[in-house]
Order: structure tokens, then C-alpha cells, then sequence
């Protein structure tokens, strides 16, 4: 797990250990955003208007990014070689990381574009302070649909790989589009300040961290809050998940929370398998403990929803 800091640093923690393994030091202003590419490389968005390429093996910074005129706000890889980064000076410009050099400019929103999201089947969304979220195809390097209906900052921008966009906005609201029509197809409402952060799962469910120092959980299927996380202290301004359905939040708090999430039917299928296998109690408990499932005292070790 990565974390970008108002401290100027990102913070590499191992998630198996919960241990802080390596801070990386370089940049001059706030690190906005982080993004892994999935090969190794991290980039990393900063007030410093800059852009660091570093090499998680080795721990290093291999270049540094210059183009924007003002700080970086957010950054995304493609999985194809191509970062975008979106900036206060108005603009996203796309990288080629094999060659580091910036390969297009992208113009057209009228303010901050504070948040950036491949789809990974060629199109970019980039949400922004003028209340807009636009879609480009990279293809053209062209912007194919400007999406109006949030009345504030639209703060983050995030895929589901599976045709729908998440847009979370200083509005308080939450709204789920379809990307082959383009229409919105929900608002969610619920939380009370501005939503900061949206993240998908991969499985259905929706994450949006706020200022209301809350992180909801959203069935996709059903267009319904399942959840509402508590914990931090002050304004959640980053949710991601992993592969693993665990996910994380970074606050103004200062501080990092990790929760795992789970569904009352994987529960009872974990404890369905287990008993069908004869077990006793004493190492059905062993086994999910070992699993994180349960801690030592036997309480679930997470969210169930």
C-alpha cells in the first residue's frame, strides 16, 4: 500500500506485516496522489507541480516528470504504458512511460481537474472543480462527452471495469453513470459533507469517503448503502481497495485505516465448508484466525455487510 502525505512523503506499507517499510523523500510540496502501475513503478503527484517515477524494487526515484504549471491533484496508470495526470493549472496530460515524455495535453475543462481514471478499455474520465466530468478517448487524444448534473467540485472519479462510472463531488452526493449511454442512472445520497473519495471493489460494491468522517458502502446492484465505516477522527480523503477485498482510507486524522470487508454469505459459506469437513470448533476457530477472518478472541475481524 502506498499513501501520499501533506508531509511531503508517500509511505510503502507492507499489509501482511501492517509495517511501514520504506518513506520515499523528494518531493518539495504535497504529495496529492499516488498510483501503482501494476510492473513495479509508483508515480506521484505533488504541489511541487511535479510528477516521481520510482522503482518499488529498488525503492528509487527513476525520473522526474516536468510539464504542469501548477500542483499535480491526481494520477492513473493504464496498465498500457500511458499515466495521466490532472492538474490545478486546468489541464491532463498524458505520459508515455516508456519514453517519459509527455505525448499530449489535454484541454478543456475551465478549472482545477482534481481527479483522473482510466476505464481500461481506452477511455480517460477526469473530474473537476468547474462541476463537469469529461470523457476523452486516447485513441484520438479527444474529449468524446462532457457529463452536467453534480452542482459542486466533482472531487473523484472511479471505473468498475464493467461500463459504469462513480463520480463523488463536494455536493454530497454520489452519481453512478452509464458509460454506453452516458446518462446517470442513480444519485446516491446519505452522507452530510463533501464526498472526497470513490473506489470500486471489483465485486459490486461502491466505497465513498467524506468529510463527514464516514465511508459508506454501496451495492451496485441494488443502488443501496449496505455499510457505514466509522473510525477516523476528521475528513476521509482517499478510499482504494486490493485485490483481496481489504480496504484502505487515508484521513485528515493523520492516519491510515485498513478494514476488510466481508458478506454474511461468505461467512457462512467459510463456516458451511468447515463443518462439512468435520471439524471442531476449537480448529474451525484456529482456521479462520489464521485465515484474518476472526482475531484471537474470536470476534470477525472486519465489516460484515
Amino acid at each position: 500500500l502506498a499513501s501520499g502525505s501533506g508531509d511531503n512523503t508517500i509511505k510503502l506499507w507492507d499489509i501482511s506485516t501492517m509495517n511501514c517499510v520504506r518513506t520515499l523523500e523528494g518531493h518539495t510540496s504535497t504529495v496529492y496522489s499516488v498510483a501503482f502501475n501494476g510492473a513495479g513503478m509508483l508515480a506521484s503527484g505533488s504541489g511541487d507541480k511535479t510528477i516521481k517515477l520510482w522503482d518499488t524494487s529498488t525503492m528509487s526515484c527513476v525520473r522526474t516528470l516536468e510539464g504542469h504549471t501548477q500542483a499535480v491533484l491526481s494520477v492513473a496508470f493504464n496498465g498500457a504504458g500511458m499515466l495521466a495526470s490532472g492538474s490545478h493549472d486546468n489541464t491532463i496530460k498524458l505520459w508515455d512511460t516508456s519514453t517519459m515524455n509527455c505525448v499530449r495535453t489535454l484541454k478543456g475543462h475551465t478549472n482545477y481537474v482534481v481527479s483522473v481514471a482510466f476505464n481500461g478499455a481506452g477511455m480517460l474520465a477526469s473530474g473537476s472543480k468547474d462541476k463537469t466530468i469529461k470523457l476523452w478517448d486516447i485513441s484520438t487524444m479527444s474529449c468524446v462527452r462532457t457529463l452536467k448534473g453534480h452542482t459542486d467540485w466533482v472531487r473523484s472519479v472511479a471505473f468498475n471495469g464493467a461500463g459504469m462510472l462513480a463520480s463523488g463531488s463536494y455536493d454530497k452526493t454520489i452519481k453512478l453513470w452509464d458509460t454506453s449511454t452516458m446518462n446517470c442512472v442513480k444519485t446516491l445520497k446519505g452522507h452530510t459533507n463533501y464526498v472526497w473519495s470513490v473506489a470500486f471493489n471489483g465485486a459490486g460494491m461502491l466505497a465513498s469517503g467524506t468529510g463527514d468522517k464516514t465511508i459508506k458502502l454501496w451495492d451496485i446492484s441494488t443502488m443501496t448503502c449496505v455499510g457505514t465505516l466509522e473510525g477516523h477522527h476528521d475528513a476521509i480523503l482517499s478510499v482504494a481497495f486490493n485485490t483481496y477485498g481489504m480496504l484502505a482510507s487515508g484521513g485528515w486524522d493523520k492516519t491510515i485505516n485498513l478494514t476488510r470487508i466481508y458478506t454474511k454469505k461468505f461467512i457462512k459459506t467459510a463456516l458451511r465448508t468447515l463443518n462439512r469437513c468435520g471439524l471442531v470448533e476449537d480448529i474451525i476457530d484456529n482456521i479462520m484466525e489464521k485465515l484474518g477472518i476472526i482475531d484471537e478472541k474470536g470476534k470477525i475481524t472486519g465489516c460484515v455487510i
